[in-house]
């Protein structure tokens, strides 16, 4: 336990330098998500009601499908340079594995948000009515929903042949409540009709309870042929 911590730390910066080295998966997440973005603007025009309705989907939409560019890319690095063998065979904990590249992907994942989600506003000029500061753990909650289980679930499909289908496959059906919530929550904040606390507080349960399942057990996802 007292190694999991500096190994994680360790292995997150690692990946941390090597995407800003090559910002592969950013430019593909951040692309990805203006071409969603720029293609719901021109295919709806929706009011100003309608669209505090549907934001939290397409949002939420965007975000979902982009985090798959970077989740698809999680384990394909460490497979290609035989980083996972090597790991495998070494005392290190496997969950410092895990945390790394969860918390690699949950960086990436929010830098995205903080740069699309202005763009959002602007294209379906969006003016929040709820409270605003309750975005914020709607935000680090559903972020970590999608990588942890992303994350978890790319190791699980990392050595299968079509492993760019498998992983959403998996994970879009797992994700229901967590998409759910977010969308809800949302979609109340935007405009200000009641009170998001109960899909926040089902948000945090499903990030509780799939992180504990993930470290439970990622180490037999690891060892697995």
């Amino acid at each position: 336990m007292n190694s999991l911590w500096p190994i994680t730390l360790a292995s997150l910066a690692k990946d941390i330098r090597l995407e800003w080295r090559s910002k592969d998966a950013l430019n593909s997440m951040l692309f990805f998500s203006l071409l969603v973005v720029v293609i719901f603007s021109f295919s709806f025009d929706p009011t100003a009601e309608e669209s505090r309705e549907i934001a939290g989907g397409l949002v939420w939409v965007a975000f979902l499908f982009s985090a798959i560019v970077a989740l698809n890319q999680t384990w394909a690095r460490e497979l290609r340079n035989q980083v996972l063998d090597a790991y495998r065979v070494s005392p290190a904990p496997a969950n410092a594995l895990f945390l790394s590249k969860a918390l690699g992907n949950f960086i990436l994942v929010m830098l995205l948000e903080a740069v699309m989600a202005p763009l959002f506003m602007v294209f379906y000029n969006l003016r929040v009515l709820g409270t605003a500061w309750e975005l914020i753990p709607v935000c680090v909650l559903g972020t970590w929903a999608l990588v942890a289980s992303g994350t978890f679930f790319a190791a699980m499909s990392i050595r299968t042949r079509m492993r760019e289908v498998m992983l959403p496959l998996i994970l879009f059906p797992l994700s229901i409540p967590a998409i759910q919530s977010m969308v809800e929550a949302t979609r109340i904040i935007l405009s200000g009709d009641g009170n998001p606390r109960f899909w926040i507080v089902l948000l945090l349960t499903y990030d509780v309870v799939f992180t504990t399942a993930c470290l439970a057990l990622f180490e037999t996802v690891l060892q697995a042929e």
